[in-house]
């Protein structure tokens, strides 16, 4: 679902940074290789991550949904010297993707592949983060919510993405639809949380800014 004109998206892209040589490889191989393609960043919310990245200049960074790398890659590129990055997937075909492209990069040796369930790796991280991005099974985006505040710097950054959910968040909720209904939720929870201070930005198919005060 479009939210904007894809003219208007496409005016947006083209007046942003220019996509790397290494994520449009990765983009392309995406596209050529892996089902449902649709899901990754992408070149105008990849730049968006790259440069909330770059503005919050994390130590340890973590990325709950691994997908092929392309939105790691992004995030990675604003850590500081020295930083960590441990992303997360239970997709142990798309490992090896992932890994071609962590090591082509700058950041081979800062990027850490975990797979496996979220829930069982995290605790064992052992980290506090600067900088976290959710972005795996919606049906436990509130169990990553409540595991991760915890272990958050303070003034650290959390983004959800696909909180908009193609616009379903707007509709009737399907009764064996759970992750509308958790998504809905998890909305709601941001907002209301005092832990947090949110804000919802429209780009692609939602992604909420939650910084931890």
């Amino acid at each position: 679902m479009h939210f904007i004109s894809e003219e208007l998206e496409d005016y947006a892209a083209n007046h942003s940074e220019n996509e790397p040589e290494l994520l449009a490889a990765l983009n392309r191989e995406t596209h050529q290789k892996v089902l449902q393609p649709r899901m990754l960043s992408g070149h105008f919310q990849g730049r968006v991550l790259s440069m909330i990245s770059k503005l919050i200049n994390p130590t340890h960074v973590l990325e709950i949904g691994t997908y092929t790398g392309y939105a790691t890659l992004c995030l990675a590129e604003g850590m500081r010297e020295g930083g960590t990055l441990d992303t997360l997937d239970n997709n142990e075909e798309l490992y090896d993707m992932q890994k071609k492209y962590f090591d082509r990069s700058q950041w081979k040796d800062s990027i850490h592949q975990h797979l496996g369930n979220a829930l069982e790796i995290i605790p064992g991280l052992g980290k506090k983060f600067d900088l976290v991005f959710i972005d795996a099974d919606k049906e436990n985006y509130i169990n990553y919510f409540e595991m991760i505040v915890p272990m958050m710097n303070k003034g650290g950054v959390i983004l959800s993405d696909n909180v908009l959910w193609s616009g379903k968040v707007l509709e009737p909720v399907k009764p064996n639809d759970k992750s509308t209904k958790i998504l809905l939720e998890y909305n709601k929870l941001l907002k209301h949380d005092p832990r947090v201070e949110t804000v919802l930005l429209p780009i692609r198919d939602g992604l909420t800014v939650s910084r931890v005060v």
